[in-house]
């Protein structure tokens, strides 16, 4: 036979609670196991049980779920109108599982957005061409296309052992204040490092 009642009480670190009869009578411990798989309880929703005694012979709900809900089967099959019968309501995507997704999507956008600021350095460090001593143009190799010109900006570099690149030595002494990158004044910069 089956009973409805109110969940009166709930401890989700223990897993069990009370159920208060509709008829009246003692509140009637029951157990997560006993409520359908994925159901999370919830204080005062009414629910539809059955009573079974415990090992100490005290009453206990078994067979849990929301009033007013299908019969849930062992086996879910074919009802007589050839549907199947909902066994439980699904639990809500908890919180923290959002929260993980979100972190994650961040920190895959963040790593794009790095990898994205980071191309350009990259490609300049490997690319970097080397000068002709005659005309101070930069030399190619014959097949291959020309390196991609790199952007760069003053950021507070003065001396070549903070430099990657001769261009980039040449950027500076042309375009920023108080660089330390030309000993003899012949506007080539890094000459011993650089621009050999």
């Amino acid at each position: 036979m089956r009973f409805t009642g109110k969940l009166k009480t709930w401890t989700d670190d223990r897993g069990f609670g009370f159920i208060t009869p509709t008829d009246g009578g003692q509140d009637i411990f029951v157990h997560i196991s006993e409520y359908p798989r994925g159901q999370i309880p919830a204080l005062n929703e009414i629910l539809s049980f059955e009573v079974a005694l415990n090992r100490e012979g005290k009453k206990k709900a078994v067979k849990v779920q929301l009033a007013g809900a299908p019969l849930a089967r062992t086996r879910p099959g074919p009802d007589s109108h050839g549907s199947r019968v909902p066994t439980a309501r699904r639990a809500p995507a908890t919180k923290g599982g959002l929260a993980k997704m979100l972190v994650a999507l961040t920190m895959l956008v963040l790593a794009g957005w790095a990898a994205y600021r980071y191309y350009p350095q990259a490609a300049q460090w490997a690319a970097s061409p080397a000068l002709s001593h005659h005309n101070k143009e930069p030399a190619t190799a014959v097949g291959l296309p020309e390196p991609r010109r790199a952007t760069f900006r003053c950021d507070g570099r003065t001396r070549c052992s903070q430099m990657t690149s001769c261009a980039e030595a040449t950027f500076f002494l042309q375009n920023c204040p108080g660089t330390q990158m030309d000993g003899n004044h012949d506007g080539v910069p890094c000459e011993q490092q650089w621009c050999r």
